[in-house]
């Protein structure tokens, strides 16, 4: 420990690692960027200060560049991942490396008494990190997923709809992820090192779901895009079914350019979707079924009066329901655990959940065939 807080070491320090670097010296639990672009905002408050809690060791990168970049933002560098196992300070080594040395870094890590704080995905596959496991509990050490995309406010939003019944009984959900850029030109795009858009964006939004729809899944059916990239997906559409009937689809795509809504949750009594990060949301209620017959409508070259529009007065439109969350919850939730104060917010059978979940979507794209998914 360091002054009595939680001594984290970051091994790995590009994009993810950078980020956490940052929003752990800063004490704010973000990633303000200092001297990169200009990319800093302002934050909301947090409840969870994490300067309370939780102080920056160092980091460690094998490249160079990435070394000279913490130094720059005025960070201690180690010298190698070593030299973070033999610092006597460092209470927890968070692993921001790609996914391919997740498991030997966790290993060594709690082997030499650390705790472990691990970017997503935190294994290749649900076997890796069952040894894992096997290794925590061995050791005694914790060992962490940080399956961050719990705390984003859409998705907290979208949670309370469901739950709420705001829109009714919900009998399906779509989340989606889109972009225009293709697959990373990083590792990302490598299948030895666990590249692809189902590790990158399925992971965080099959975690979202299963929180969100609690009941086991029964089905599921995946097909992968290899748009810009044949080594490993690029994008992916996956079918989900639980055992209470609802139904999801769960998207991920590089390559579109016009883009459809991150949530949209069709209920018995309305309909809600958000289109983006920043998108305050649409929720549209019923408010009177007796409006159910209409009059034709002219629909192209034809008569419609199935898809005719309802009358003003049957429906209304509100606000999104405001959500209020701790972002830095996580952080600290890891330091409670570590203190014995509290038990994992993001626990290690979810995460392994997850892993199965991937490997069935997987699966599917091999086979062409819709799996049957055991997991409770």
């Amino acid at each position: 420990m360091i002054d009595n807080k939680i001594a984290v070491a970051i091994v790995g320090c590009g994009g993810m690692g950078g980020g956490h670097a940052i929003a752990i010296s800063s004490g704010s639990g973000q990633a303000v960027w200092r001297n990169d672009g200009g990319r800093g905002r302002e934050l909301e408050p947090s409840d969870t200060p994490i300067a309370e809690k939780m102080v920056l060791a160092g980091t460690y990168d094998i490249a160079e560049a990435r070394q000279e970049w913490a130094r720059s933002q005025g960070l201690h560098t180690y010298s190698s991942f070593e030299e973070i196992l033999s610092d006597d300070k460092v209470d927890v080594v968070l692993i921001a490396t790609p996914n391919d040395s997740h498991k030997e870094l966790a290993i060594r890590a709690m082997r030499a008494g650390k705790h472990v704080l691990c970017e997503k995905p935190v294994m290749m596959t649900s076997k890796d990190l069952e040894d894992v496991l096997e290794v925590a509990k061995e050791t005694g050490r914790v060992f962490y997923p940080r399956q961050n995309r719990r705390w984003d406010r859409d998705y907290l939003v979208m949670k309370k709809i469901y739950e709420e019944k705001l829109v009714g009984d919900v009998f399906h959900i779509e989340t989606r992820m889109h972009g225009s850029r293709g697959i990373p030109g990083d590792w990302r795009g490598r299948k030895e090192q666990g590249g692809g858009m189902m590790f990158d964006w399925g992971v965080h939004l099959l975690d979202r779901l299963v929180l969100m729809v609690p009941e086991k899944i029964t089905k599921v059916y995946a097909k992968m895009n290899h748009v810009t990239n044949d080594e490993v997906d690029d994008g992916f559409i996956m079918f989900v079914t639980f055992a209470n009937g609802v139904t999801a689809t769960v998207e991920v795509g590089t390559c579109h350019f016009i883009t459809l809504p991150q949530w949209y949750m069709a209920g018995s009594q309305g309909t809600a979707s958000i289109n983006g990060f920043n998108d305050p949301g649409r929720m549209v209620v019923l408010r009177d079924w007796a409006d159910k017959d209409a009059t034709p409508i002219l629909a192209g070259e034809g008569l419609t009066k199935t898809m005719a529009p309802r009358g003003a007065n049957s429906t209304e439109e509100l606000p999104l329901p405001y959500y209020d969350y701790d972002r830095n919850e996580l952080y600290s939730n890891l330091c409670d655990v570590i203190l014995g104060k509290a038990e994992q917010i993001v626990k290690n059978e979810e995460a392994l959940r997850i892993l199965r979940l991937m490997e069935a979507a997987l699966e599917s794209d091999a086979t062409g065939k819709v799996i049957d998914f055991e997991q409770a």
